[in-house]
Order: structure tokens, then sequence, then C-alpha cells
């Protein structure tokens, strides 16, 4: 059975781009299909997806498509490969008319559980209003998990397990700053032009997010 979730987020800029490459990337070195999807009509992130997973990158969006026709795209080009990963688009529900068009609808269309990727630079125990927010605004949008991105310190991390473990959510790693990515952002995502970048994100995630984890969803 093929495993699938969505990588989302509550705002643009939070890494969900980066960790989703991330991890299509981390996912093909272990020796997987993985299947990129992108939320939206952007073509830009998905030719990086095909140059990391060497499959295209489909775009599903509902506001140029019917839902059906989203579902028939997803089973489709799923149909072979070991996991789907769709990278969802600005924050969770931002779409073109309130949350019509958003990843949050995509994820319900899709059935696929939601994992958040949060830059929890500069925060620590204010994540949690922040997610109990996104886990009940929408009970039809199954919320898997969160992913920290930016974490500073062991004492952030044990901060944001207390978030997690207050509000009952699953937390699946952490991704620590690290400024080499960081220079390596540029207009809608991280430059994937530099290997070295690339494989030190891929070690980075390896290190320190449960992807064993996400592929049990």
């Amino acid at each position: 059975m093929t495993k699938s979730f969505l990588i989302a987020a509550p705002t643009s800029g939070s890494g969900k781009t980066t960790i989703a490459r991330g991890l299509m990337a981390l996912l093909v070195k272990k020796g997987m299909k993985v299947q990129p999807f992108k939320c939206g009509p952007d073509y830009i992130d998905t030719k990086f997806h095909a140059a990391v997973c060497g499959r295209p990158s489909i775009n599903l969006d509902t506001f140029m498509a019917s839902r059906e026709h989203v579902k028939e795209l997803f089973v489709h080009y799923g149909a072979d490969a070991d996991v789907c990963i769709v990278e969802g688009m600005m924050g969770l529900f931002d779409g073109y008319d309130r949350d019509k068009g958003s990843s949050a609808e995509i994820a319900s269309v899709l059935g696929v559980p939601v994992v958040l990727v949060v830059d929890a630079k500069s925060a620590a125990y204010s994540m949690a209003a922040l997610l109990h927010g996104f886990l009940h605004f929408r009970e039809d949008i199954p919320i898997a998990g969160v992913i920290f991105n930016k974490v500073g310190s062991e004492r952030h991390r044990e901060m944001l397990r207390q978030v997690c473990d207050d509000l009952q959510m699953e937390c699946f790693g952490f991704l620590p700053k690290h400024a080499e990515l960081e220079q390596g952002s540029r207009y809608l995502g991280l430059d994937f032009s530099e290997e070295a970048k690339s494989a030190e994100l891929v070690k980075l995630l390896e290190e320190n997010v449960r992807w064993e984890r996400l592929l049990t969803l």
C-alpha cells in the first residue's frame, strides 16, 4: 500500500519547501519510489521535485480542476510509488476564497494526513496556542503531527516537546538552525544547485526527524 502525507505550514516561509524536498531526497536515498505532488499551479517547485525524485511532479489544484480530477491524478501517478509526498502552498488554509483551493482542501479531497512544518525560531510555549488552533479549526483536516524548524538548542527542543505533550500532538522531529541552508534560500525556495547543501539537508533530516514514523501514517 502506498504511503501518503502532505507537508504544510501555518504560513509561507516556515520551511515546508525545504523539508518536503529534503524528505523526498532522503526517501529516494533509502531506495524508495517517491511520487511528488504540489498544491496549486506552481511550476518551479515541481521542477525541483522532479530533479530529486526522478519522476514528474504533479500539480493538484481545485481552482482549475474538479475535486474528482484531482483525486484521479493522485491515484494515477501514485499507483506504482512507495510513498506520495504532497507539498502544500502558502499557509495550510490559504486559498483563493477563504480556504477554497487551499492545501487543507487538497488534504480533505485526498484523505491524506497533514504534517505541519512550524518555524519555531524565537518562540517556545507560545507554539501551544498556535498549534491548538490548527488542530481544532477544522476537525475534518487530519493533522498527524508537527516538525519544528529552526530549533536553537536542546533546551529549546525540550520546551517544544512539552508543547506536543500538552496538546497530545505527535512530534516528528526538529530541524536545527543551519546557516548554510538559510543562505541557500532564494525566491520561492531552497537553491538545490549545490549538491553539498542538498546532502547536508538530507543528513540533518535523517538524524533529527522520525522519517520512518512518517511512513506509518
